[in-house]
């Protein structure tokens, strides 16, 4: 773990969680939806390309859904981006159903712990309603939270102000924010929280980390971090 260098951090009341690359290890749902989206997309007549990497999509996890396909296909029409939109959100449902994709090893366990020691527990994602609600219930951690706050279910702008919704909803001053995105960097910085930066998904980079106060290279960590916590 990187935080020898570090303070210990506040004690938290509370543990804001992304769910893409913290929670949820993403492209094990994510890679075979990419090509079903793509060949759906093709069979309709709209979109004659060749497939983009799946790379290109999970480089943009974090972003709003609506950035997304600006960046994977940035020449397509904005039907075509609609359509994506919504074949996005119907083939992970089918998968996350089927049993497709998996959390990062300890993660039901970590948050069982925590919640256990009485730290209030959300999930704050830039992610549609369903998709977050259904991962949650689908892998069995829904129990566990008390919230489960997405831009898709409030419209939020930002992941910043998804944060702000969610500490001003449930009164909430000390917290700690844990993700593996900037934008979670971002989200926690401006909204005075301590910041996790999850280091373990093959999909981000070291930059998006810039700023965090500590970096994990398991959800597992966040354990001694608690007991070292002031």
């Amino acid at each position: 773990m990187e935080n020898t260098i570090f303070p210990a951090l506040k004690k938290p009341e509370a543990i804001l969680f992304d769910m893409d690359g913290t929670l949820f290890e993403t492209d094990t749902l994510l890679r075979g939806v990419h090509v079903r989206i793509f060949d759906t997309l093709r069979a309709e007549g709209l979109y004659e390309k060749e497939t983009p990497p799946v790379e290109h999509l999970l480089a943009c996890l974090g972003m709003l859904l609506e950035d997304i396909w600006l960046k994977v296909m940035p020449d397509a029409p904005e039907e075509t981006r609609e359509r994506a939109n919504e074949l996005l959100l119907q083939y992970e449902i089918e998968g996350l159903a089927a049993g497709e994709g998996r959390l990062y090893p300890g993660t039901a366990e970590t948050l069982q712990e925590l919640k256990a020691r009485g730290v209030k527990l959300f999930v704050a994602s830039n992610g549609l309603e369903r998709y977050v609600k259904d991962v949650a219930g689908y892998k069995g951690i829904a129990p566990l939270f008390d919230g489960l706050y997405s831009a898709g279910e409030f419209g939020t702008a930002s992941k910043v102000d998804l944060v702000a919704k969610l500490l001003s909803d449930h009164g909430i001053r000390d917290a700690w924010m844990v993700g593996d995105r900037s934008s979670d960097v971002e989200a926690g910085k401006k909204n005075g929280l301590a910041v996790i930066g999850c280091a373990y998904a093959d999909y981000g980079s070291d930059a998006e980390l810039q700023g965090a106060d500590v970096r994990v290279r398991s959800l597992k960590e966040l354990l001694p971090l608690l007991e070292a916590a002031k």
